[in-house]
């Protein structure tokens, strides 16, 4: 994937904002609400945003210190995605049918006893992204290299890193979405 820096931070910022409004929506919904599971192998809303908050605790402090340490922070025009990290983004975007995806244990949050402060570490947590995009504008995203969560000897061009974590925000948010619609069928239902 080729596309400018200025298209891409503004994709991206679009997005994040997106996912900021939908977490936001879903602090009006009741403890129950956002704690219901359709079963018990599927993940409650609350157990999405906590699995996003465990990325995102690895994610932004790596991309903030990559930002800050890059030895090649003059940008260019044109962003040039690599080819581990475009597989790696294109996966996680949502789809009509989300693909299944195997999570690392202590990415997994199921069990865990969750409140609405997970929503609000996430939304502060996108605030971040946010200003972290905006500096991103004076940062070479081609040449600055970040690590991934899975191992800290695969570096992912810092393009590609925003591209996979906001991705995998979107991707999650549908989830949560699907399991608040599972919901309200279910109830519908009975």
């Amino acid at each position: 994937m080729k596309t400018s820096n200025q298209e891409l931070i503004n994709d991206l910022i679009e997005r994040t904002k997106n996912v900021m409004n939908e977490a936001q929506q879903f602090q009006d919904l009741s403890d129950a609400k956002l704690n219901w599971k359709a079963n018990s192998e599927s993940w409650s809303v609350l157990e999405c945003m906590e699995h996003l908050n465990r990325y995102g605790d690895f994610y932004l402090p790596e991309i903030k210190q990559r930002m800050t340490k890059g030895k090649t922070v003059t940008p260019e025009a044109i962003f040039k995605s690599g080819l581990l990290g475009n597989y790696f983004a294109t996966s996680l975007l949502p789809k009509a049918q989300l693909n299944k995806m195997k999570t690392f244990s202590n990415m997994n949050p199921a069990g865990s006893q969750l409140t609405k402060a997970v929503l609000d570490k996430f939304i502060a947590q996108q605030k971040t992204m946010l200003e972290l995009l905006k500096k991103a504008r004076q940062i070479n995203l081609t040449k600055t290299r970040t690590a991934i969560s899975i191992s800290k000897l695969i570096k992912l061009r810092l393009g590609d890193t925003f591209r996979v974590v906001i991705y995998h925000n979107q991707r999650h948010i549908v989830q949560a979405n699907k399991a608040i619609q599972n919901q309200n069928t279910s109830a519908v239902n009975a």
